[in-house]
């Protein structure tokens, strides 16, 4: 064959080989960062896995781990699979700080730092690396930070949303006085500002206790509410803490309502002596569906996880896991959809997502609203030892008319 009809075919050929190649490899046109490879993105889990949150750490990694095979099943994000690359901080600083300086420079971004102080003492390196990154928090003081995503309601708009639901049922009026014991610290002291709104603007009062997370004994702080006659106690602690304080709530013999932040409780308490005083008292409003709610998202996970840990069920955390991941990963998408997968373009996506669909799984999600919640509406639950996950829903998602008026003030 002559050298002209050789160079013709091979011609020819060139755009089918080309296009056979393309279609075996990863869009290269697309714009990367760290984490970022042409078969992989890695986030980053920097959580307690040894230490005092290691039973809440766990299942909230499974409802990351669930969600993201689900998307790694349908070809994943860019042509690329979902991966964890997990640190062990055992709740302490310096390993939260040791963990954090080993992973940033192989991940895209953190889908899970557990602590506030950890969370505190990474922040500065966060606004230099642009990682986006969800806290295990739902304080409202990290949403003025632009890398920070946080999923669902922040704590004090649950406060709000759950004495709503109490005044509604009769137990608050004009006039009453809220007993409120809460810890010192971004948690304890957002949560003290639902509280205080509510009293602001229905004509109540506000009785406070601040304690640290060394405190121990409720006794003090429990007798002064009873008699301040608090008629409803809100309690932003720890769970053992939360434990105790109820402890001593049923030795004086009060039954007053109790609102407990979902941070508060753990699936546990309801194997201790204090389990019937919780079921009888408790009502807590949570960011995100409990684990028995009957909604599509949950039904859905429910069945993931069956499939994966046959004869267990999940909790809260799990939940609040698979929630975060779908955000995460729809945050992924949209980036994807503008070829840029660096953190600055994950970032501008991030800004960019005003409307997402969580299929009840918690509020419909905005994260384009700077210095805003992404939601604003609470689920509110009942601890029940015989229900599967150990809440069972009480009324679905709602949304107190104060918390449209405290996001109007806000503006």
């Amino acid at each position: 064959m002559p050298i002209r009809q050789l160079f013709l075919c091979a011609t020819l050929l060139l755009p089918a080989l080309t296009a056979c190649a393309t279609n075996d490899k990863t869009d290269t046109s697309i714009r990367t960062g760290p984490g970022v490879t042409p078969e992989s993105i890695s986030l980053g889990v920097l959580t307690d896995m040894t230490g005092p949150f290691k039973g809440s750490s766990v299942f909230r990694i499974r409802g990351y781990e669930l969600y993201l095979d689900q998307v790694n099943k349908r070809g994943g994000v860019c042509g690329r699979r979902i991966e964890l690359k997990q640190k062990d901080h055992a709740y302490d600083v310096q390993k939260a700080l040791d963990g954090y300086f080993d992973l940033e420079p192989q991940v895209l971004g953190f889908i899970d730092v557990l602590g506030q102080p950890m969370t505190a003492a990474i922040e500065p390196d966060l606004m230099q690396t642009r990682a986006l990154t969800v806290p295990g928090s739902w304080a409202a003081d990290l949403l003025g930070n632009p890398h920070m995503m946080i999923v669902g309601t922040t704590y004090d708009l649950d406060v709000i949303n759950g004495l709503d639901h109490y005044k509604r049922k009769g137990v608050l009026t004009t006039g009453d006085t809220v007993g409120h014991v809460h810890l010192r610290g971004s948690f304890g002291d957002n949560a003290l500002e639902g509280s205080r709104f509510v009293a602001e603007n229905w004509g109540m009062k506000v009785s406070e206790q601040a304690v640290t997370e060394t405190t121990a004994n409720f006794a003090e702080q429990i007798a002064a509410l009873k008699a301040a006659n608090a008629k409803v106690l809100v309690l932003s602690l720890t769970p053992p803490q939360a434990a105790a304080a109820v402890g001593i709530v049923a030795q004086l013999g009060w039954t007053v309502p109790i609102l407990a932040n979902a941070v508060s409780y753990d699936a546990a308490i309801m194997q201790s002596p204090v389990a019937p005083v919780f079921a009888k008292q408790v009502l807590i409003p949570t960011p995100v569906a409990p684990w028995s709610a009957d909604a599509q998202g949950v039904r859905e996970l429910r069945d993931s996880y069956h499939q994966r840990f046959p004869g267990e069920e999940g909790t809260l955390n799990t939940v609040h896991g698979y929630t975060v991941a779908m955000a995460f990963v729809a945050v992924l998408e949209k980036a994807c959809a503008k070829k840029d997968l660096s953190r600055d373009g994950v970032l501008r996506a991030f800004h960019d997502t005003n409307s997402l669909n969580t299929k009840s799984l918690t509020g419909e999600l905005r994260f384009s609203l700077v210095g805003r919640p992404s939601a604003t509406q609470s689920y509110m639950s009942r601890p029940d030892a015989k229900v599967p996950g150990t809440l069972k829903v009480e009324e679905n998602l709602m949304e107190s008319e104060l918390v449209k008026l405290k996001g109007t003030r806000a503006r």
